[in-house]
């Protein structure tokens, strides 16, 4: 390992052991707190343009596998860590954490006290950094205040539609930057699902003669998605819709709800939410740094269906009188508690008695 170091925009630094590959990045420095899911946390396409610090204090203790890839390749621009396992072991294990960064080019930074940084994201809010061999060249420049992440969506949408069969109801599916456990929790159900670009048109799923539509996940702010918004207006009127995460932000958009970044954003499985059409809190996986905005849902006719136990924050919403909802965590969970998997029932039973 060689001696590298973290610079953030208001000047902090913090030095480490670098591992994988060597060069410069800059990106968005934000915290998750899952004690396990790393696999699936850098390849989860809502994580680019962003480097990833993980609170758990040692990470890569049970390698890589060939099960656990939400996509192809790594999302994130980087990946920080208290510790990085030597010796990793596991069954499922085909290469170690340090490999894979190796492999893929990916930045990543150990020995340093994540602690301290998470503590400092906490108060300060999430910031831009750099990871570099040159700490006193970064401070001299305007690099990181001339950072500006754009166009993440367009970067890790699919480029062509593909299609997974099934005997079930058909869905189309819209990807914003989806992850493979989405689909995972489609095939469950038997689902036929019709995945599209970001870039779809009405016309384009119309031909397919869709049961149902799913806004899936993705990165960036939603804000920046406006053409996209038409297409949801016209879709939740004609199909039974479900949106998750970045899709529920788009969702909310289409309907007349506003959007802010929030302070650090919500990143682990321990984020506990209660639903208020079921009655019951559960426990979720979250990957965000944007919400819905509680007091402009009241100009729109949209309900709250769920909320967050902690902070309140809106984290589901549903259309009045309209077979259409979204919420903002992850029920496919991957990684994280599986409690809120029943979302994905309710949407099946809603396009089947949308059918009768």
């Amino acid at each position: 390992m060689v001696k590298r170091y973290l610079v953030l925009e208001n000047g902090s630094v913090y030095s480490g052991n670098g591992f994988g590959a060597e060069t410069d990045v800059i990106g968005e420095v934000v915290f998750t707190t899952g004690m396990t899911g790393y696999q699936e946390t850098i390849t989860d396409p809502s994580y680019c343009e962003q480097i990833i610090v993980f609170t758990y204090p040692m990470i890569g203790n049970y390698g890589i596998n060939k099960h656990d890839f939400e996509s192809l390749k790594p999302q994130t621009k980087a990946i920080i860590v208290k510790e990085i396992a030597r010796r990793p072991t596991n069954y499922n294990m085909q290469k170690t954490l340090t490999d894979y960064a190796v492999e893929h080019q990916l930045v990543g930074l150990a020995d340093i006290d994540t602690r301290a940084l998470t503590k400092e994201l906490r108060d300060n809010g999430v910031m831009r950094g750099i990871i570099t061999d040159d700490p006193k060249r970064v401070k001299e420049t305007a690099i990181l205040a001339n950072y500006q992440p754009h166009d993440q969506v367009q970067r890790v949408t699919t480029k062509n539609v593909y299609q997974a069969p099934n005997q079930g109801v058909r869905v189309a599916v819209i990807d914003f930057g989806l992850k493979q456990s989405i689909l995972k929790a489609l095939a469950k159900r038997q689902a036929e699902v019709i995945v599209f670009p970001a870039t779809v048109t009405l016309e384009e799923i119309l031909k397919v003669q869709p049961d149902g539509i799913l806004l899936s996940n993705g990165p960036g702010n939603p804000i920046d998605r406006p053409e996209v918004l038409p297409l949801i207006q016209q879709l939740q009127h004609r199909f039974p819709l479900m949106g998750i995460c970045l899709g529920h932000q788009l969702f909310a958009l289409a309907n007349g709800a506003k959007t802010y970044k929030m302070k650090f954003g919500h990143r682990g499985f321990n984020h506990a939410v209660f639903d208020k059409n079921h009655q019951k809190t559960t426990f979720t996986s979250q990957n965000h740094g944007y919400a819905v905005d509680e007091e402009s849902l009241k100009a729109t006719n949209l309900e709250i269906t769920h909320q967050e136990i902690n902070d309140h924050t809106i984290e589901g919403v549903r259309l009045k009188n309209y077979s259409a909802f979204s919420v903002q965590f992850h029920p496919d969970a991957a990684p994280g508690p599986h409690d809120a998997e029943y979302l994905f029932d309710d949407f099946i039973a809603m396009i089947k008695n949308n059918e009768e």
